[in-house]
């Protein structure tokens, strides 16, 4: 996936989504994206710092000159590459570095140029020119002080001590911990990021589901016992006027309670965190359930097993919605007038079991999307639960669900 870009503060771009974040060096770019205003810190600081140093090393070092303040800013100059070019920026630091130890000028902060070159380097991931480039500085500086001083300026220069060596290689062992330990936390950072972003995606996507399942088994329900009552209005509007004028004020009924549920749902997509404005339905509005059925013809039969407990709101909804769409089925793929419900408490658990005699209908006016069976095992796959939905033997079709009461717990 391509990185967006989008503006910054300032108008600088940045980028977002693809890219990972450990490749962006800490530090703002300013105007063309190059880091200016800590370069020229940087510059400064060096230029500063190693007038201070010759002070100390008169007659030790040559003084320094034109071209030593010229290498003094090449190698910061060379800095300024090392967000877009951090290998380049790290081999010129280090020969500016070299040249300069080379032509015999002080000690100072001119390694601060190489060490800066050789962190950016780490942090964005090009290790290898890292290394390179300290392992380069370093044979170098151990030719320069115990061989090729004899040869090269100052004039009568002498061995350097190697008690010195081991204090180069434990700065550059620090520089090297210190850039590895940055890349590696801006590398969890990243992942971080991502997992974050992910996770919010994915309670989107179940979020969307949610509200689909819900709307589904709303609108599959009251818009079947609407279906039913009209074709009774129709067939009975010349022969039993008051017959159909039951079935349109029943009608009239469904469709009001589905505008509810429906507007319920639509509420969650107001601003996050907004509770409902209406309690979810539950087992509570079972009797509610059967009356519509009873309105769409269906004669409906409730049967309980063991102690009613009080059930979680999510279970809740749950066995409502399940029982909604499998007696939502029989009105619409059933010639069964019947059906029976039977509500199974135990411990830590809730068995359902909608069964119909059948025989299933064949009729163009059925309807139906063919999600009502997916998002009943959505539902009980949300919770932990089961179910299971087929023909039984002796004729009929049968509904069977296992909803836990207590939520199911989430891999670590």
């Amino acid at each position: 996936m391509k990185a967006q870009q989008e503006l910054g503060p300032g108008g600088s771009p940045r980028e977002r989504g693809g890219s990972p974040a450990w490749r962006a060096w800490p530090l703002r770019p300013l105007g063309n994206g190059l880091p200016w205003a800590s370069t020229l810190v940087l510059a400064v600081f060096v230029q500063v710092g190693s007038a201070f140093a010759a002070h100390g090393q008169l007659g030790e070092r040559e003084p320094l000159d034109l071209f030593a303040r010229l290498l003094l800013a090449a190698g910061p100059a060379a800095l300024l590459a090392r967000r877009r070019f951090p290998v380049f920026a790290v081999f010129g630091a280090s020969v500016t570095v070299m040249i300069y130890l080379g032509a015999g000028y002080p000690y100072g902060p001119v390694f601060v140029t190489a060490a800066v070159g050789c962190f950016s380097a780490l942090v964005t991931g090009h290790r290898k020119a890292a290394w390179w480039s300290l392992g380069m500085l370093w044979l170098g500086h151990l030719a320069l002080a115990h061989g090729l001083y004899r040869w090269l300026p100052p004039d009568g220069g002498q061995e350097a001590p190697w008690s010195q060596e081991l204090v180069v290689a434990a700065w550059v062992v620090a520089i090297a911990a210190a850039a590895e330990l940055v890349r590696v936390r801006q590398e969890q950072w990243a992942r971080e990021r991502v997992e974050r972003a992910e996770a919010e995606k994915r309670r989107a996507d179940e979020e969307r589901l949610r509200i689909a399942r819900e709307l589904h088994d709303v609108l599959a329900h009251s818009i079947s016992v609407i279906n039913v009552q009209a074709g009774v209005g129709l067939a009975l509007l010349d022969s039993a006027p008051e017959q159909a004028r039951s079935a349109l004020t029943t009608i009239k009924a469904a469709s009001k309670e589905a505008l509810g549920e429906v507007r319920q749902v639509l509420d969650t997509l107001r601003t996050p965190g907004d509770a409902p404005r209406a309690p979810a339905p539950g087992l509570d509005r079972l009797g509610e359930l059967v009356e519509q059925a009873s309105g769409a013809g269906l004669t409906v039969e409730i049967e309980t097993d063991g102690l009613r407990a009080a059930l979680p709101p999510g279970a809740d909804l749950a066995a409502f919605r399940i029982i909604q769409e499998a007696l939502t089925n029989v009105v619409r793929h059933s010639g069964s007038r019947s059906a029976r419900v039977r509500l199974g408490y135990t411990l830590g658990r809730l068995d359902l079991r909608i069964d119909d005699e059948g025989p299933a209908t064949t009729g163009g006016d059925a309807g139906g999307s063919g999600n009502g069976l997916v998002g009943m095992r959505e539902r009980a796959a949300s919770l932990g639960g089961t179910i299971e939905a087929g023909p039984r033997p002796d004729g009929g079709f049968r509904v069977e669900a296992t909803l836990p009461l207590a939520a199911p717990k989430e891999n670590s």
